[in-house]
């Protein structure tokens, strides 16, 4: 797996060791309450294990999750900390028979040996069967060591019933019972392991796209991103829809001259900080960006995802970018650009919105005549000498969704390169 997953994944896991801690805390509080508010034996004994237990407990787990929360835990750290849980459980309950004064298999009946299994289950929150495991055979090992102390500890009478009903209502042992619990430790370990070892190539596999969407989406603007991960089906060649739409347009003029005598790193420097004033004021307004041409931005509004105020929205966002470049000679990064200028232009009509390509390699583009005529005016910005023109259907729609200019423009009725007729156009800056 790539670094960058490996990490990703590892992140999760320290997360999920943090919530293991807390609910070893929960746990052991629990058990707290339960034991002050549980009536307690009028056994003589000087003995109560109960307390000690559960403070060391507490201790040891806060500093485990004060440790988590520092620093990623290691292995051996979490290994350590699974037998501990274990033999501290185990410890306890052995220590039940001489806290009451019983036999030692008096404690096999507790029903304490329960708790085992949260710690068991607990550990599937790491999504590695390997903790699981250990869990499970930790807990196994520990009560069959149980089971043989009570058989060895008097060998002149081990305890050992085949009888059932003498088994449930005295301190006999039925081998068979205890041997029960101890498949049942281990079936349960196994079947957490199972899914967990399948839940875990699913995270690994959940993390991957993830990872990888997070980084093509940086390729594609956020709508189109959207689109794509939220389409019903596999997105084929040739799928389209017509809407209407306005299309802007911004280029800086002369730039690819002035960047021939400029150092490639500071060329993209600038770029990318010339993209990054004037995408967040286009995406503010609805805009979708299409593509970068270079110093070439072209967005679409209402084509991605229809909108009632696309033209509107175009024109505003256009005003937004003629009042920001006023503030460009103040920044170090785009005062070089300052003596250029920066044209922008808007055309409106219906357009096609869909996937061009094969299918190994597809984009989402927009096709028609408002995108044709937005190219050309922002380039016959150059002939009239002016900065932002807009074609007339752009404003008068525009003004009926509620846009409000600045001020009037001038309206000019002009033949614009490589069109073929004369064209209303309406000069903003």
């Amino acid at each position: 797996m790539p670094d960058r997953v490996t990490e990703a994944i590892s992140k999760q896991e320290d997360s999920s060791e943090i919530l293991v801690k807390i609910i070893q805390l929960l746990v052991v509080t629990i058990f707290g309450i339960l034991y002050l508010v549980t009536p307690k034996t009028d056994a003589n004994t000087q003995f109560s294990p109960v307390p000690y237990a559960i403070l060391s407990y507490l201790a040891i787990n806060l500093l485990m999750l004060f440790w988590a929360l520092k620093r990623s835990l290691p292995n051996l750290a979490v290994y350590a900390s699974i037998i501990f849980d274990t033999a501290l459980l185990m410890i306890l309950i052995w220590s039940f028979h001489i806290q009451y004064e019983q036999p030692p298999s008096f404690y096999l009946k507790a029903p304490t040996l329960l708790y085992i299994f949260i710690f068991i289950a607990l550990r599937a929150l790491r999504f590695q069967a390997r903790f699981v495991v250990a869990a499970g055979l930790a807990a196994a090992v520990g009560w069959s060591l149980m089971i043989l102390y009570v058989v060895s500890v008097d060998p002149g009478n081990n305890m050992i019933t085949r009888n059932y009903v003498e088994y449930m209502t005295s301190n006999s042992i039925l081998l068979g019972a205890e041997f029960d619990k101890i498949i049942s430790m281990l079936f349960v370990t196994g079947i957490l392991a199972l899914a967990l070892n399948r839940a875990h190539n699913l995270l690994v596999s959940a993390v991957t796209e993830q990872t990888a969407a997070q980084d093509l989406s940086r390729f594609f603007d956020g709508a189109v991103a959207t689109k794509i991960r939220d389409a019903d089906h596999r997105i084929a060649p040739g799928e389209g829809i017509n809407r209407e739409a306005s299309v802007l347009n911004v280029d800086i003029r002369a730039f690819t001259i002035m960047a021939a005598k400029m150092d490639p790193g500071e060329v993209m420097h600038i770029l990318a900080e010339y993209q990054k004033r004037i995408v967040p004021l286009i995406q503010k307004h609805g805009g979708t960006i299409d593509k970068f041409m270079g110093d070439g931005i072209m967005a679409t509004f209402g084509a991605t995802n229809p909108s009632q105020t696309y033209a509107a929205d175009a024109l505003r966002a256009l005003d937004d970018i003629v009042a920001d470049l006023k503030s460009w000679e103040a920044d170090p990064d785009l005062s070089i650009l300052c003596p250029l200028h920066v044209n922008l232009a808007i055309a409106t009509g219906p357009v096609t919105f869909g996937a061009v390509g094969d299918e190994h390699r597809l984009e989402y583009t927009v096709i028609g005549a408002a995108v044709n005529l937005s190219a050309k005016l922002e380039k016959f910005n150059k002939v009239l000498k002016t900065c932002a023109i807009v074609d007339k259907t752009s404003f008068d729609t525009a003004t009926a969704q509620g846009y409000i200019p600045s001020t009037q423009p001038k309206i000019i009725s002009h033949s614009v390169d490589g069109t073929a007729e004369k064209h209303e156009l309406c000069i903003l800056y």
